[in-house]
């Protein structure tokens, strides 16, 4: 009897999964089902300079693998009936699984402010960022922009659109008394200083109240906008918050150690929707796949699992303040300038030189 192991979601976790199954490893009574929006992979960590202009459509895009026992199912995943293991599409019919695992990535949480979700721009998906691209790159010449969160998307994306539209006000709003507060001081210095310098101004303590068409409120006070990108937070999958299944505060999924969830052995979360002791990152999502292929590997064989999986580590995180100047924390340490911008490029090349 042939296995079919259903993938939810093409991002970074699951297409970790696929390159570490593919060409070789995977066991001959062992079928793949990808089911995703789009017939492509995306490079979520760059839809800020899709947003912003300074990149194409297709630079963000990277083919999924091909293999005679792949089969790529494209359309929106609707609900995940667990008892009777299937997953049902909109428009098509119920795909089922032996074993499965979710990687449906995230969405925007607006922290139940009136006015956000239905006036505010995202970059969470590539179609939201085109769209928000095209609001942006349409915008007369002096008009006002608002970016809703400084952690690294809100960076980003204020750096790279200074870049693309220096004609623009831009606005950016942090909730933290200084950008970046979890880490060091002097990441926040340099960030801030190069904010100043090139005419973006930053409110810090922000606590926005309410968002209209062409206002926003901080503590309740009016700051007119021609138009707001919401970067402020993030939470799972409208599917995995519906599922029948422990989460933790953030709504995200509680795991076994062994990736699975703790009441079925065949379902695996990996990713944004993950419960897991870091923030939700790319990297994270990567080395989380790692550990679900080997476990899928030898579950498949029957042999014994480890009492305990190693802990995950990442590397750090690196961040672009447009095309030339960057900053990062890796290995315990700040860097900033060229040279961080420099090791961003590199890892982005790499994935596209290794996955494309």
């Amino acid at each position: 009897m042939m296995k079919n192991l259903v993938l939810l979601g093409g991002g970074y976790g699951n297409m970790r999964v696929l390159l570490r199954l593919l060409p070789n490893q995977l066991p001959e009574d062992v079928t793949i089902t990808l089911v995703d929006k789009f017939p492509y992979h995306s490079l979520k960590t760059e839809y800020y300079a899709l947003a912003a202009g300074t990149i194409s459509d297709q630079e963000v895009r990277v083919s999924f693998p091909e293999h005679p026992r792949l089969n790529a199912l494209f359309g929106e995943v609707t609900h995940i009936d667990l008892e009777n293991k299937q997953v049902f599409i909109k428009d098509k019919e119920p795909v089922p699984y032996d074993d499965l695992v979710i990687g449906l990535g995230c969405e925007d949480t607006y922290h139940s402010v009136p006015g956000a979700a239905e006036y505010t721009h995202s970059i969470q998906s590539i179609d939201k960022s085109r769209l928000t691209y095209q609001t942006l790159s349409n915008m007369p010449a002096g008009s006002k922009v608002g970016i809703v969160g400084a952690g690294l998307s809100g960076i980003e994306l204020a750096s790279e659109l200074r870049e693309s539209r220096p004609d623009l006000g831009i606005v950016l709003f942090d909730r933290g008394h200084r950008i970046l507060k979890d880490f060091p001081e002097r990441l926040s210095k340099y960030i801030h200083k190069w904010f100043v310098d090139h005419g973006v101004e930053v409110v810090n303590n922000a606590n926005i109240t309410k968002v209209e068409p062409h206002t926003i409120y901080n503590h309740d006070e009016a700051y007119p906008m021609d138009a707001v990108v919401w970067t402020a937070g993030i939470q799972p999958n409208r599917v995995v918050r519906e599922m029948p299944v422990e989460k933790d505060r953030s709504g995200r999924v509680k795991l076994s150690q062994y990736h699975n969830l703790p009441t079925d052995e065949h379902v695996y979360v990996v990713g944004d929707c993950a419960s897991l002791p870091h923030a939700p990152s790319a990297q994270l999502a990567e080395e989380q796949a790692e550990q679900i292929v080997q476990v899928l590997l030898k579950r498949w064989k029957g042999e014994t699992l480890p009492e305990e999986l190693p802990e995950i580590k990442l590397k750090g995180i690196l961040g672009s303040l447009g095309k030339k100047q960057g900053f990062g924390f890796v290995a315990d340490r700040a860097i900033t300038g060229r040279v961080a911008r420099f090791l961003k490029s590199g890892v982005l090349w790499m994935y596209r030189y290794h996955n494309g």
